[in-house]
């Protein structure tokens, strides 16, 4: 996906993590080459601490977590977001 001329803080694409799903497999941290997530150790949990190094179109993780506790938005919502932001 091209997102010239936007600011990649402006597009709300990254993982969210659901605490519950999350079973502490560290998976997500082993394949995210852009450092996106860091561990937890008060909660054994992985947590997303660099959102915006996420590659925007980039859901890698999502399919690797085997209990499901990645997600990331719509891609046409996302889509949308970045035209409204091109015609600003």
């Amino acid at each position: 996906m091209v997102t010239k001329q936007v600011p990649r803080e402006k597009i709300p694409w990254y993982p969210t993590v659901d605490n519950k799903k999350c079973d502490g497999c560290r998976e997500c941290l082993a394949f995210c080459p852009n450092s996106v997530y860091e561990w937890e150790e008060k909660d054994n949990k992985a947590k997303v601490t660099k959102p915006y190094g996420c590659v925007v179109g980039c859901n890698s993780c999502e399919k690797l977590c085997k209990p499901g506790a990645i997600t990331f938005p719509e891609m046409e919502e996302i889509q949308k977001i970045i035209q409204k932001l091109r015609e600003a």
